[in-house]
């Protein structure tokens, strides 16, 4: 790397913040409206328009790389502090109820201390705890980081491009052992793409590349992803890029990929959303909940279904309320997960050493932050 290419680097890294980045944070409520919505509905092409989890993988990493100008113990002890509290709030619930409904967990329940495995439970209450595998990813992430940044830093176009190699050395040379281990490094090579991508934008890599090199291996990504995922969707049952993790991992660097770029080659802030109130404001609740939303929105699922059916038992609802709607359902999600962003958010503001509140309306707090 020349002088010019490190004293732009440095530039970056010194530049202050100005406040949110609006395009991230709306990208961020997007992937959790999505990600929502997939849960409801479980459509399969929902992954192809936005790969929630590579966007959401590729924002933490930024905000990573951003951190960690900071003492590497400090940063990580950080997003400890934020993410175990929100999550240890949560689990007390769902292990209650599991435990209450006969389950009985072996040596196995540390990981509902601290969520390096996959945390154990009861066939009864997968639906709620399924979703834990990005608290896991997302917890192994952080405390590689600091090693990751400096690999990342040698030679930043190069490790990047390198990063998709081991999910591919996965799918067709050797693959991970079952179980725990197995499953974590899955996660860790199909979204390690994204999370570098984080430290590219970080670092003004992107912000120096031409448009072609970007552009011609975001569409071959998205080409190759796309293609694997149909050419084998007998293998896997389906072309649901969730199902297939090597699909996943090349969509998602090709979409993300595009996103950033475009972020900084653009100059893309989406800071016209302060001309709209209600939705800026939107926008920072779920970002500043955006724990509490991604780790109770299942149970609201769960729960607006025995809700719905109660409400065919009043005549009038039965009459003029489209009940049997899966958008019904839909609906009435979205208002448990309201409530429970209401009753359940102030825990992130315990964890992040701020004074509690019903619902943030300033400067917002994120996953990753």
């Amino acid at each position: 790397m020349g002088a010019h290419s490190r004293s732009a680097v440095r530039a970056v890294r010194a530049a202050p913040a100005s406040g949110r980045d609006r395009y991230f944070d709306t990208l961020r409520a997007v992937a959790l409206v999505r990600v929502v919505t997939y849960h409801t509905f479980g459509w399969a092409w929902a992954g192809y328009v936005f790969p929630s989890m590579g966007v959401m993988f590729g924002l933490a990493g930024t905000l990573m790389a951003r951190s960690l100008e900071r003492p590497a113990l400090a940063v990580v002890r950080g997003r400890l502090r934020r993410l175990l509290p929100p999550f240890w709030f949560w689990g007390v619930f769902v292990v209650l109820a599991m435990l209450v409904h006969g389950w009985m967990p072996g040596w196995q329940a540390v990981y509902w201390i601290v969520p390096l495995g996959d945390a154990p439970g009861s066939a009864w209450g997968e639906q709620a705890w399924e979703i834990l595998w990005y608290l896991r990813t997302y917890l192994w992430f952080v405390l590689l980081s600091p090693l990751l940044l400096r690999v990342f830093r040698l030679a930043p176009v190069p490790v990047l491009l390198v990063s998709l190699l081991p999910v591919v050395v996965f799918q067709y040379v050797r693959q991970p052992p079952d179980g725990r281990l197995g499953s974590a490094l899955w996660d860790l090579a199909t979204y390690l793409f994204c999370w570098l991508l984080g430290f590219a934008h970080r670092d003004g890599v992107l912000a120096r590349t031409r448009p072609a090199p970007v552009v011609v291996f975001s569409l071959a990504a998205l080409a190759f992803g796309g293609w694997y995922a149909f050419a084998h969707r007998a293998e896997f049952g389906t072309y649901d890029l969730d199902e297939n993790p090597l699909a996943q991992a090349f969509w998602s660097a090709g979409f993300v990929a595009l996103l950033m770029w475009a972020k900084e080659r653009l100059r893309t802030d989406f800071a016209g959303l302060a001309r709209l109130p209600r939705l800026d404001r939107l926008v920072t609740v779920f970002n500043a909940r955006a724990v509490t939303l991604y780790l109770w929105h299942e149970i609201a699922l769960i729960l607006a279904v025995p809700l719905t059916d109660r409400l065919w038992d009043v005549p009038a609802f039965a009459a003029h309320l489209p009940l049997g709607s899966q958008w019904f359902l839909f609906g009435v999600g979205w208002l448990l997960i309201g409530a429970f962003v209401l009753l359940c958010g102030w825990v992130e503001d315990v964890a992040a050493r701020k004074k509690p509140r019903l619902l943030p309306g300033g400067r917002t707090a994120t996953m990753g932050a």
